[in-house]
């Protein structure tokens, strides 16, 4: 798993750009959160690369980033948790889940539907 980190705004601008061609997973992980760090261990284990070739992964670690982290709730219109994931496309946060159900499966489920 090859994770892009985002530590700017203009990473933000990036990935909403990038998102008009590839799925973009965001994860928002909290460094000192044993929860975070469990689904983060679990989402690297269960990550298949064919599986998932279609999306670019992003890594934001909001202890380090905390009003990026704002900034992307407040844009995508989403409730700030952590750990959470987000699945943009076309600049909108598709599809976002927190804590323990981040799952790997369900991720590409939703990526694929998305065509």
């Amino acid at each position: 798993m090859n994770w892009q980190k985002i530590t700017s705004v203009e990473d933000l601008a990036k990935i909403n750009q990038l998102s008009n061609e590839q799925k973009i997973l965001i994860f928002k992980h909290s460094t000192r959160c044993s929860i975070s760090a469990t689904a983060l261990g679990r989402l690297e284990r269960n990550w298949q690369d064919e599986q998932a070739k279609d999306i670019i992964p992003y890594y934001l670690d909001l202890l380090s980033y905390k009003a990026l982290s704002n900034q992307i709730a407040d844009y995508y219109g989403v409730i700030h948790e952590s750990p959470q994931v987000l699945l943009i496309d076309g600049g909108k946060c598709v599809y976002n889940t927190s804590h323990l159900d981040i799952n790997f499966s369900d991720i590409v489920k939703e990526a694929l539907a998305l065509g």
